[in-house]
């Protein structure tokens, strides 16, 4: 696979005034657009999340760079466009034509693992779902993290006086518990969902009345899309107890005043028409950055409008631990220089073909697809497991929709532009409007100069792209560590410069390699690695004499 992208081996230099390393906790909703009452959603019970709100600075407009959550968590944890290294589709490991693993630079580093490098204790619960991992914990690359598969509190493993950098995920929200959790499954995927949800304690009591939902105009009124929406807002105040028990437990541990609080969402909200969308109901998520006392002069209590792209969290949450950042990072610090656009994609969704890219900046949105027969409601095996997708297309079928409302099952086109500011439903195409003629032709320009810098692996069909990235139809493995003993000291290095971790008879988990070793004879080191995109290598056992 080829890239059209030069890295320089440059940095970044951290914010003024980091004087020490603070704790940083990112906590992760799936699914969510802002509906939450800091943002002035009158239905949404969300107390705990809005106690935070009140001590946080609330930024309006950030958006993920996809509408799904594997390809825009590709993006987070990388500071990279997911496009950029073969991440996109809707996912690479269970995909139709057989799994394999997007393939980021040699050279990057998810942030964590940048982190761990730093001296912080790193760690995260079940999901992954990177691309270069399979979705849950032990998936790897095993470099990331000092304990994935933990508690939400796992800060207290930490070692006396380190700081520590959690990231936490919420599936009360996530599109799954939007399907009726009991009656008669629509598949075996939908009976699976119910199964999962109720061993895992996570079907929300039911606190909304669906006839107070509030539908956007792109919505029939039919009682599956209100029950459908009144269970998606149920499922937003399991969440907010959620974070409300995560954040007690940091009080009483006394960190509060020493953590850095980050709350968003991977992507729009987990309903038809967001999810999977390049609108803003599949892009626009919340975002919360609440700073401790001595790092409040970062940024007071306000709102901020500035534009946010997912590609810059990890630059940001890198200068909040005074870690230099990687100049070839896509992302820029929310801190720094404003950014005129955003970018997004949507590729292939599940069983799907599709390639579309947009670019917004503070008023209009552009959106490319090099697939204009593709209607976003087009038929998919695990969001028709929904009632109200059902009933919408059931509707759809009968002509009872309004044109509004069957847009969605129509094809998209070529060329879409919206004014987000005159028509924040992204209703009105104005791509023929020839009093949008400049407008259109300004994005498109720059939509398409920013493929060209940053590359785009869609260019190349998905069955080409992923025989790239295998040899003989499988997943190459990373080469083994290699290691010479010096003196006192193991030295461990790996023929194409991947990441390296070892332990010990004394580790209770795998250590980030980074410097000689001090060893004395007798002892036993355990090595591996792993280049992000490849199997782990063997692991090499060292007996030294």
């Amino acid at each position: 696979m080829k890239t059209r992208l030069i890295y320089l081996v440059l940095w970044v230099l951290p914010l003024p005034g980091i004087a020490h390393q603070p704790n940083i906790l990112l906590l992760v909703a799936e699914d969510l657009s802002p509906r939450i009452g800091a943002w002035g959603d009158n239905l949404a019970h969300t107390p705990n999340l809005d106690a935070l709100a009140s001590v946080s600075t609330k930024f309006t407009n950030v958006f993920t760079t996809a509408g799904v959550c594997a390809p825009s968590r590709a993006a987070l944890i990388t500071g990279q466009y997911q496009f950029t290294f073969a991440a996109q589709h809707m996912r690479t490991s269970t995909g139709p034509l057989g799994p394999y693993l997007a393939l980021p630079p040699p050279e990057l580093r998810a942030f964590p693992e940048l982190l761990r490098k730093a001296g912080y204790y790193t760690y995260t619960d079940t999901k992954l779902d990177y691309q270069f991992s399979g979705i849950r914990a032990g998936s790897g690359p095993f470099t990331l993290w000092d304990a994935d598969g933990a508690a939400p509190t796992a800060w207290r493993n930490a070692k006396p006086g380190q700081p520590f950098f959690g990231l936490v995920n919420f599936i009360a929200t996530h599109e799954s518990g939007v399907m009726r959790p009991t009656g008669p499954a629509h598949s075996e995927a939908h009976r699976n969902t119910q199964i999962f949800r109720k061993r895992g304690n996570v079907v929300a009591e039911s606190i909304t009345n669906p006839k107070d939902v509030d539908l956007p105009p792109y919505y029939p009124d039919l009682p599956s899309v209100r029950a459908d929406m009144a269970r998606h807002y149920d499922n937003i105040a399991l969440m907010d107890r959620q974070v409300g028990e995560i954040l007690n437990a940091l009080a009483q541990d006394g960190q509060l005043e020493n953590t850095i609080v980050i709350w968003t969402s991977d992507h729009g909200d987990g309903l038809p028409r967001a999810k999977r969308e390049l609108y803003d109901s599949g892009l626009h998520v919340p975002f919360l950055l609440s700073l401790p006392s001595d790092l409040r002069h970062l940024s007071d209590l306000t709102e901020n409008n500035r534009l946010v792209s997912f590609v810059d969290l990890a630059p940001t949450i890198l200068e909040l631990a005074g870690v230099e950042v990687p100049s070839h990072f896509h992302g820029k610090s929310i801190f720094g220089e404003e950014r005129e656009f955003v970018f997004a994609g949507r590729d292939r969704i599940d069983e799907v073909m599709d390639r579309q890219r947009a670019i917004r900046d503070n008023r209009f949105k552009y959106i490319r697809s090099w697939y204009p027969e593709v209607p976003g409601g087009h038929p998919l095996e695990y969001r028709d497991n929904l009632d109200m997708t059902r009933a919408m297309r059931e509707a759809w079928r009968a002509g009872q929709l309004t044109p509004d409302q069957k847009r969605w099952f129509e094809p998209v086109g070529q060329h879409q532009l919206y004014d987000t500011r005159s028509d924040p439903h992204e209703i009105n195409n104005l791509a023929d409007d020839p009093r949008h003629r400049a407008t259109l032709a300004r994005l498109r320009k720059s939509l398409l100069g920013f493929l060209d810098v940053v590359g785009d692996t869609s260019v190349q069909p998905e069955n080409e792209l992923r025989s790239s990235l295998l040899r003989d139809e499988e997943i190459p493995s990373t080469p083994a560590v290699e290691y010479t003993v010096d003196g006192d000291f193991l030295t461990l290095t790996n023929p194409i410069g991947a990441s390296i971790g070892y332990r010990t008879p004394d580790s209770d988990h795998w250590l980030l390699y980074q410097r000689p070793l001090a060893v004395e004879p007798g002892m036993a080191v355990e090595a591996k690695s792993v280049r992000y995109g490849w199997r782990e290598s063997p692991v090499v056992l060292i007996n030294l004499k």
